[in-house]
């Protein structure tokens, strides 16, 4: 009998157990809905966010040239707005009522007047706008110029660019922290995370990101002072303390992470991977994180967004058994 029960322990410490019965018996996520967009299908979507305001998906269909504004109340496409080509970032002013789109195609950032629904102006910018970051008590759009190594500074109550940071590095995903009124940003060749005072647009701080490697995607627990990076090259992601500036954290991701996201209501972490998969952690307290599942979507999943108020993920899909589709799947979460 205490051979079968040391067998039995044997067993259940196996790499990869807990998390299998995890995968299996509990999924974190479950289907609701399927959203049919216009826009050809099999082309690269790209960067969503929400308009809480007026339960907007803004969602970002960067080879189709196209932004969707979706109810979410409804499930339904209000307008596909067009002009925005190769748009890749989207960032949503709620007090005028404005979106910022990173239009690689031209390099500008399109200006759309939400109660028009279409663009209004374009701001010249330098190689490849990506993503962006709001600081509202700065009135200020941070812009992360990829390829030009740069972060474009808009001042939105003129829509200009009022300055523009250099950096000997690509810029992957700007974050805004409420709490320490700075801006983030991955200074992704050099692994290193950098720390931006918008009082007056200099860089107060550069900080190394450990064995993370390529630090593209980054999302914040502000309340907790921790950001969350998806390192692209080499599937992991990293907590970084904010205090500390250290990690303190390394979390195996599925491949091709992205996008990544935080649901404070339920301390949850999300990062679209394009291999095929969700993966989802839990954040249990500051500085214990565990990783639940790599819940499996179809391949080509770049981004993600996640409802605060309804905790609803949502996830552009461009392909399926690798036939073209052009819709955005919507998951409710799953206590776990």
């Amino acid at each position: 009998m205490r051979k079968l029960y040391l067998l039995a322990i044997a067993i259940a410490l196996l790499p990869g157990f807990f998390s299998k019965v995890s995968s299996s018996s509990s999924p974190t996520l479950k289907k609701i809905a399927q959203i049919d967009l216009p826009g050809p299908g099999g082309k690269r979507f790209d960067y969503l966010t929400i308009d809480t305001d007026d339960h907007y998906l803004l969602s970002a269909h960067l080879a189709a040239g196209l932004l969707y504004v979706i109810d979410m109340r409804t499930n339904r496409l209000v307008k596909a707005i067009p002009d925005v080509p190769g748009v890749e970032g989207v960032e949503y002013v709620p007090e005028l009522k404005k979106v910022y789109t990173s239009d690689w195609h031209e390099n500008k950032i399109g200006v759309i007047d939400l109660r028009q629904m279409k663009v209004i102006k374009k701001i010249p910018t330098e190689s490849k706008p990506d993503g962006s970051a709001y600081a509202p008590p700065f009135h200020k759009l941070y812009v992360s110029d990829e390829r030009g190594k740069a972060e474009a500074v808009i001042d939105v109550t003129k829509d200009e660019v009022i300055k523009t940071l250099h950096f000997d590095s690509e810029t992957g995903m700007p974050q805004y922290d409420p709490v320490a009124k700075k801006v983030y940003v991955n200074l992704q060749d050099q692994n290193i995370f950098a720390v931006i005072d918008p009082s007056n647009d200099s860089v107060v701080g550069r900080y190394p990101v450990g064995r993370c490697r390529g630090n593209h995607g980054m999302t914040l627990d502000p309340e907790h002072h921790r950001a969350f990076l998806s390192c692209e090259g080499n599937d992991l992601m990293t907590v970084f303390d904010l205090d500390k500036h250290e990690p303190i954290a390394y979390l195996p991701l599925a491949g091709g992470p992205d996008v990544i996201k935080f649901d404070a209501g339920l301390g949850r972490i999300y990062a679209a991977c394009h291999s095929g998969a969700i993966s989802v952690f839990q954040e249990d307290d500051p500085d214990h994180f565990r990783k639940i599942e790599d819940f499996p979507v179809n391949p080509k999943v770049h981004s993600l967004a996640v409802d605060p108020q309804t905790h609803r993920v949502y996830a552009p899909e461009q392909e399926e058994n690798g036939k073209p589709v052009a819709r955005i799947i919507v998951f409710e979460a799953v206590p776990h």
